[in-house]
């Protein structure tokens, strides 16, 4: 059994038909999260706390209302006129670590023969960066060189067989799907993100 077996949601049931159901996507991101524990250093921990967050501040905004936040786009809808839009703006930072993190987890799987440092520190150059100031980058990248070798991340992982690289890839697709739902959304929403 894998890892990606014991989570309490993949992302693989997280359900996008009507929006991204906000309680199952919280759920499917603290497996996510957890999963840091298996890189085995406390350099990730500054990932982890601002990945952890970001969770609570949708998840309070979700508590507040279930009925009128049941999907991450309606609960952006809903706090969009408020003045300090909390959720959408830890949705925000919490996206952009998602897709910081499939982003890596992608080229790992993609070559077999890359060290996850590698794929860790071409993922951050290409999502995270950007975002960050000349003072956090240096953690990110001592995190970037903290990272474990491949294949003992992968024995951390339980994912041995074709069967169980098959269940990692259903997860991370259906991961990178929901990123780029949100991803699309902000895009068609600019004012929802303006001065974030």
């Amino acid at each position: 059994m894998t890892y990606f077996d014991t989570v309490t949601r993949s992302y693989t049931e997280v359900d996008t038909t009507k929006g991204i159901d906000t309680e199952q996507f919280i759920e499917a991101t603290e497996g996510l999260v957890k999963m840091f524990d298996l890189l085995g250093s406390t350099a990730f921990s500054v990932v982890q706390n601002d990945m952890n967050g970001n969770i609570k501040k949708i998840r309070e905004r979700y508590l507040s209302n279930p009925t009128a936040n049941d999907t991450l786009e309606n609960l952006m809808v809903a706090e969009s006129p408020e003045k300090k839009r909390v959720a959408t703006e830890g949705l925000l930072w919490l996206s952009r670590g998602l897709d910081f993190t499939a982003q890596a987890l992608r080229r790992s799987i993609d070559d077999i023969n890359e060290e996850l440092n590698v794929s860790f520190t071409k993922s951050y150059e290409v999502t995270l960066r950007k975002h960050h100031s000349i003072v956090v980058r240096p953690v990110f990248s001592l995190a970037m060189k903290a990272c474990p070798y491949r294949k003992d991340f992968y024995g951390k992982l339980e994912v041995a067989t074709e069967e169980d690289l098959a269940v990692m890839n259903a997860w991370l697709v259906a991961l990178e799907q929901i990123i780029a739902i949100i991803t699309a959304f902000f895009k068609d929403h600019p004012l929802f993100i303006k001065g974030m």
